[in-house]
């Protein structure tokens, strides 16, 4: 019974798909990566979310929510894509603080057009992040993967753009 219960877990994860090894091991990095980005966003969305004051309370407390089910809805998607093609995705939150490059904000205090500016910032970065895995995508013809972070691109750039436009008047 436990030669059984070892040979499981040590039992090999790959599933077969039509990409090669190292197409598989590029993409699946690049996803993890944005994944764990996507994960970081997140939380630091939730946490202006439940930390924000102000005048615009109720918009911006709405909005941040908003964009953050967008954010959350992004993951087990990019997650089983990772899967799909043959690699193996984040298991820990400690495998997302190290693959992670949207940097936390644990302040105790951020003023709300501080967080809307870093979120905007955050929100380029991702998308920037996106395009660049889009890119790998087309170098090894991974039509799925590109579709999905198409639409997520087109999501991220309306986040950013009502961020921008929040502060507009901020930025004078």
């Amino acid at each position: 019974m436990e030669q059984t219960a070892k040979s499981r877990r040590s039992a090999d994860l790959k599933t077969p798909t039509g990409l090669g090894a190292e197409a598989t091991k590029d993409i699946s990095g690049g996803a993890n990566a944005l994944l764990a980005d996507v994960f970081a966003l997140y939380l630091k969305t939730k946490n202006f979310h439940w930390h924000m004051s102000g005048v615009h309370f109720r918009d911006f407390h709405l909005m941040l929510d908003d964009h953050g089910d967008e954010l959350l809805a992004m993951t087990d998607p990019l997650a089983e894509r990772v899967r799909k093609i043959g690699g193996n995705t984040l298991r820990s939150i400690g495998d997302i603080s190290r693959k992670q490059r949207i940097e936390d904000n644990d302040a105790d205090f951020v003023h709300p057009h501080e967080m809307l500016a870093e979120l905007r910032e955050d929100n380029a970065s991702l998308i920037a992040s996106m395009r660049e895995l889009h890119d790998v995508c087309d170098e090894h013809n991974d039509v799925g993967t590109a579709s999905l972070l198409e639409n997520w691109i087109d999501e991220s750039e309306k986040r950013a753009w009502f961020l921008f436009e929040i502060l507009r008047d901020t930025n004078k």
